[in-house]
């Protein structure tokens, strides 16, 4: 297949990742290509932490050694992923400018010395980051080897909140924009309680320390500000590059892995989605979060294929405990992440760095070299990418969509919840590997899309919902759709007020409930859930609900805990369709049994396969193909028919998936045969 718009200009599935030769002497380089060309990269990010190399001093540019490179790289068939490095400004700067620097919260000024160290408000910083951008858009734009601008690194990582004078003074002025007038304001905030009213914007703080919480609409908003600060400052350099190039411009999220950014805002800035996983290491399982950021990010890109800018061979170097990945883990990781829509498979970095931060971090190329294990594996992936080209540009499909908010996950985290225990990560994570257990493939959605061609729709953690979402997810059910909707959800507006008429009233139609007060467990308490007379008792724990039943059947009664007797689980028929209410905390395995019932009310059939195999298909316009990972040990069944393009074998009734294996199958379509 071709390439989609706006994708890098580079033939078959991208491979590759970080490349920073500015560490090593110049005859490094030259082994770097012979080692490159031998392991099949494809494209390099370069020059994303080069800024003191390239501008020596204000307006001093030195160019030499960046020209060297990626003739070099031109020359070695290798494509250039050419990074701007306004994440790092260099030690000029601020001597220069120490006013950039980043306040926190309780006032300290943050040092130089590590990374993300600039105020994004400061108009110093944002003149130096157009200036540099500018000048390497119009030495670059033809070179023959640049097919992509790489803007910045993980926006929001490690610092996204500045509480410096200038960051108060865009505050406020952000602020006049949104609101208009002062008297809106402090009707959206809520002033009026504890005496907070404004009368001068002036005098419009920000969420710093105080002496007890702060205003948590302000807070809200502080999150949105923040977040539009970044955005503002991505704009600025990519139509500075826009100015004099043509290649598509990127920068490399952190899905579900970073809370600083809104993914479905940041998506309408960039020309093609790229981002960042790591594994969790205390998380046995980690490969389930793998797939769920996988999923998210191939849905803020709108289902088109995406970019994995990085991932790690094997360690990291920034976790309490860095586990390495086992044989064949790198490998299975990265086919998970092409199953789930990734056209391009980057690691950070290529060669392992001798000093600094990140010495501990793996690399493609490690410190133990090109007769190591995870060399040996980097090749054969090179080689696996090669051999699947055919699964470029096709797409991933989904039944289920999963809600998710940054604005609500912003207004959930903050301080005086009723339970420090129910957590918008948690619950996400528990309600995506109960559909990922029964290989059921989901795309996220925010709550206002268009859910229509969704059989159902899973609602984890909406504790904001604004009238419009809910009016859209009510619409969702009267025509058809089936609706699982979790505890604590619909309770506040855009404002982080409560909504009028009380908790999960602006779903009372689409779930025949509302909720008249939370009864939250104590720290370590449990409870127990009964199905029906003769059905299941189940665990729960953390929360329950006195819940007002408006119509719903009632499923499932707590059986102990604050919330005895009163209803667990229930389910509304409301137009055509369903919505089920889950008012307690149940785990994954007990989840299985409201989502079973969910599937009926779906349509939704499961393939039986067992949990450890994870199937996932991407739809081409002549073929599917089938990405099996097994993540067991023992072997597993995939029943499918077709050719697994990893072996070239074929077959008509499908194919065994050795423990810790990858089978990636082409299934032709109806009409046509199965041969190679």
């Amino acid at each position: 297949m071709t390439a989609a718009a706006g994708w890098p200009r580079i033939d078959g599935l991208v491979y590759g990742g970080d490349y920073n030769p500015e560490q090593w002497p110049r005859e490094t380089w030259d082994e770097d290509m012979a080692l490159m060309r031998e392991a099949g990269v494809t494209l390099v990010s370069v020059g994303i932490f080069s800024w003191a190399m390239l501008e020596t001093s204000e307006g001093e540019f030195d160019f030499g050694w960046m020209d060297d490179l990626l003739d070099l790289l031109h020359a070695n068939g290798i494509a250039a992923d050419l990074g701007t490095p306004s994440v790092s400004p260099p030690a000029w700067f601020f001597h220069r400018y120490p006013q950039a620097r980043v306040v926190d919260k309780d006032g300290t000024v943050m040092g130089f010395g590590s990374r993300g160290m600039a105020s994004h408000a400061s108009p110093e910083y944002r003149e130096a980051i157009v200036r540099v951008a500018t000048a390497l858009a119009e030495r670059y734009a033809d070179h023959p080897a640049v097919v992509m601008w790489h803007v910045h690194n993980e926006y929001g990582v490690p610092v996204a909140e500045d509480f410096s004078p200038r960051a108060v003074a865009s505050w406020q002025a952000w602020l006049q924009r949104r609101y208009g007038a002062l008297d809106a304001l402090n009707a959206a905030w809520g002033t009026a309680f504890w005496g907070q009213r404004y009368a001068e914007w002036e005098h419009v703080v920000a969420p710093a320390a105080t002496p007890s919480i702060a205003n948590p609409a302000m807070k809200l908003d502080w999150a949105r500000f923040t977040d539009d600060q970044l955005r503002e400052c991505f704009r600025l350099e990519r139509d500075a590059i826009r100015a004099h190039a043509s290649q598509p411009v990127t920068t490399n999220f952190m899905a579900h892995q970073s809370w600083n950014t809104d993914l479905w805002k940041w998506a309408q800035e960039v020309d093609v989605v790229a981002d960042d996983h790591y594994l969790w290491s205390p998380d046995p399982d980690a490969h389930v979060g793998l797939a769920l950021s996988a999923d998210l990010t191939r849905s803020v890109a709108g289902g088109k294929p995406w970019m994995l800018m990085e991932h790690s061979t094997s360690a990291v170097n920034w976790q309490g405990r860095n586990t390495a990945k086992r044989p064949g883990e790198m490998r299975r990781n990265a086919l998970t992440h092409l199953g789930r829509g990734a056209d391009a498979i980057m690691f950070f970095q290529w060669r392992a760095s001798r000093s600094g931060a990140e010495k501990f971090h793996s690399a493609m190329l490690p410190h133990a070299g090109p007769r190591s294990r995870v060399f040996r594996e980097v090749v054969e992936l090179g080689g696996h990418l090669k051999d699947l080209a055919e699964v470029q540009g096709s797409e991933t499909v989904a039944d289920v969509a999963m809600l998710y908010d940054w604005e609500s996950l912003w207004a959930q985290d903050l301080e005086w919840r009723p339970s420090d225990d129910v957590q918008f990560r948690e619950r996400m994570r528990a309600f995506y590997e109960r559909l990922w257990r029964d290989n059921v493939t989901v795309d996220f959605a925010h709550p206002e899309h268009d859910l229509s061609r969704y059989r159902m729709v899973v609602a984890p953690a909406s504790y904001l919902l604004t009238e419009a979402a809910a009016a859209n997810l009510t619409r969702y059910v009267e025509s058809g759709g089936t609706l699982v909707v979790n505890f604590f959800s619909g309770i506040v507006d855009e404002h982080d007020a409560v909504h009028a008429g009380g908790f999960l009233a602006p779903l009372r139609d689409a779930l025949g409930v509302t909720v008249e007060e939370f009864l939250p467990l104590r720290e370590g308490e449990t409870a127990t859930v009964a199905w029906g007379d003769d059905g299941p008792v189940v665990g729960s724990d953390v929360w329950q609900e006195d819940v007002q039943v408006h119509g719903a059947e009632v499923l499932a009664t707590n059986a102990s805990g604050p919330g005895a007797g009163m209803p667990a689980v229930t389910r509304h028929a409301h137009g055509s369709g369903a919505g089920w209410y889950v008012a307690t905390r149940l785990g994954v395995d007990a989840l299985g049994t409201v989502f079973s019932g969910a599937y009926r009310d779906a349509g939704i059939v499961l393939d039986g396969a067992p949990e450890t195999l994870e199937v996932v298909t991407r739809r081409g316009p002549d073929a599917d193909f089938v990405v099996a990972a097994n993540h067991g040990d023992e072997e597993a069944r995939l029943p499918v028919a077709g050719v697994d393009l990893l072996t070239g074998d074929g077959s008509d009734d499908g194919f065994t998936v050795p423990g810790g294996g990858v089978a990636v199958v082409r299934v032709a379509r109806a009409s046509e045969g199965t041969g190679a």
